[in-house]
């Protein structure tokens, strides 16, 4: 049986990876981060390895940041040297939604075993490709998926943060505030004690002129309130780890 080095209350501790909770990263830009980020993927690894009474592993199939120069995700320079290379992994591509991952979250959640599923999808299909409406759908396709794999997978899902587009185009505002109506109606719908599923909260405070670099994209201050709305949901809920601590 392959191992990992995955977090305890001892240090360098070793664990079989079948005794560790799983978590999976799946994202869109927001998520995947650019060359020299350090991600929220980074600032909820830094949480769950202090606040974690039990061991755990961050698994998916890949492990790149997207490198804006290239146009593609070719990177790994993260801006945190300390990040573990084994915790880098996720699910997370630029330009990628709800429509993209549908279809291959099945195959990451059985090769990679995953128990949690932490997901921010949404912005970029109503930005490009499909209307609240069928945004929901896959959503929910995605949902029906995952359990194929893995009938016991939990979920947190956030909703849709609308971007500085919003701001400025009425209409796609009004579609991100509908997909969000419709996001919570699915995860009432398909919430289920065997597999239960979270709607986070919108990040307390998260303001997208101080909490981004672009209108879009977290800073170090987003990355920390994503991080922190994924963390308090699954503590509240499930009594998984601890709340988040406060940041500078």
């Amino acid at each position: 049986m392959a191992q990992v080095s995955i977090v305890t209350s001892q240090a360098e501790a070793v664990i079989r990876d079948d005794d560790a909770m799983r978590f999976t990263f799946v994202g869109d830009s927001m998520t995947i981060g650019r060359a020299g980020d350090f991600t929220w993927r980074y600032r909820m690894w830094q949480h769950l390895a202090s606040a974690s009474r039990a061991p755990f592993a961050i698994v998916g199939p890949r492990s790149e940041l997207y490198d804006t120069g290239e146009n593609a995700p070719v990177s790994y320079e993260y801006g945190a040297p300390d990040f573990p290379v084994e915790a880098r992994t996720h699910l997370a591509g630029w330009g990628e939604g709800w429509l993209h991952m549908a279809p291959v979250i099945a195959g990451t959640v059985a090769e990679h075993r995953t128990d949690v599923l932490l997901v921010s999808l949404g912005l970029i299909d109503l930005g490009f490709y499909t209307d609240s409406g069928q945004t929901a759908l896959n959503a929910r396709a995605f949902i029906t998926a995952a359990r194929t794999a893995n009938p016991h997978v939990k979920m947190v899902l956030l909703p849709v943060i609308p971007n500085v587009r919003a701001e400025s185009d009425a209409p796609f505002a009004a579609e991100c505030d509908r997909f969000n109506e419709l996001l919570a109606k699915a995860v009432a719908d398909l919430d289920d004690p065997m597999s239960p599923i979270l709607l986070a909260s919108r990040p307390a405070g998260y303001d997208i002129h101080r909490d981004t670099y672009d209108g879009t994209h977290p800073g170090p201050s987003g990355e920390h309130k994503l991080a922190a709305t994924f963390a308090d949901a699954m503590h509240q809920a499930w009594g998984l780890g601890a709340p988040y601590a406060a940041h500078p």
